[in-house]
C-alpha cells in the first residue's frame, strides 16, 4: 500500500529533510505572501519555511505519518495558525482552493501515479498570476530510496509537454547541479530537473 511505504520513510527519516529545500527558498523569498499549496510534503520543511514567511499554506502528503509531522512542526514554530495539514492521495483527490503558490518538490514515487494529471490539475488550481515549482530529481544520491540506474528522470521539457500551458508561460526550465547532504552527512552532488511556470490569464 502507498501510504504504507511512505509511513514507514517518515517514520523513519532524520532531521535533514526539515529543512527547506533551496529552489523553493529562491522562487519564494522574492513573493508577497499569500496562499501556497506543497504538495507532498513530507516532514514539512517547506510548509514550515513558508508559514513563517506570512504564507498560509495547505500541506498534502499520502502519509499520514508526514501530515502528524507537518502539524507537530507548525505547533513548534509558532505558525500552526497559517498551516492546513491533509492526507490526500494525490491519485485521487487534490486539495481545495486556489493558490498563489503550488509547489512540488520531489513528487515521486516507486508507485503508478499519473502525474501529468495531478500537475494539470494544479495548473488549474493557480490564480491568476500564480506560480507552480516542480522541482525533481535528476539523478541519484547515494541516500536515495530508488537505486535503480535504469530510472528515467523526466526533464523539465518532458514535464512542460505532459502540461496544458495554454493559460501559462515558462518562468524557467533548467537543469542545475547542486551539492546535497544526506542524512548521515555524507555528500555528492545531484540534478535537480526545475520548471517554474506562471499562469498568466486574468
Amino acid at each position: 500500500m502507498d501510504s504504507a511505504f511512505w509511513d514507514q520513510h517518515y517514520g523513519t527519516r532524520r532531521t535533514w529533510d526539515t529543512h527547506a529545500n533551496p529552489l523553493l527558498v529562491e522562487t519564494a523569498g522574492p513573493l508577497p505572501p499569500g496562499a501556497a499549496a506543497d504538495l507532498g510534503c513530507g516532514a514539512g520543511g517547506d510548509t514550515v519555511w513558508l508559514a513563517r514567511h506570512g504564507w498560509q499554506v495547505t500541506a498534502v502528503d499520502i502519509s499520514g505519518v508526514a501530515v502528524e509531522q507537518v502539524r507537530a512542526r507548525a505547533r513548534e514554530a509558532g505558525v500552526d495558525g497559517r498551516v492546513t495539514a491533509e492526507q490526500h492521495d494525490l491519485a485521487g483527490t487534490f486539495p481545495a482552493g486556489t493558490f498563489d503558490l503550488v509547489s512540488a518538490q520531489y513528487l515521486q514515487t516507486p508507485f503508478p501515479l499519473d502525474r501529468g494529471r495531478v500537475l494539470r490539475t494544479a495548473v488549474r488550481a493557480l490564480r491568476p498570476g500564480g506560480l507552480l515549482l516542480v522541482v525533481d530529481h535528476g539523478s541519484i544520491a547515494p541516500w536515495s530510496w530508488n537505486q535503480d540506474p535504469e530510472t528515467h528522470f523526466p526533464t523539465p521539457d518532458e514535464i512542460a509537454a505532459d502540461l496544458d500551458l495554454s493559460r501559462c508561460r515558462i518562468l524557467r526550465a533548467d537543469m542545475p547541479r547542486r551539492e546535497a547532504t544526506g542524512p548521515s552527512g555524507e555528500t555528492a552532488t545531484v540534478t535537480d530537473n526545475v520548471l517554474l511556470i506562471q499562469r498568466s490569464d486574468a
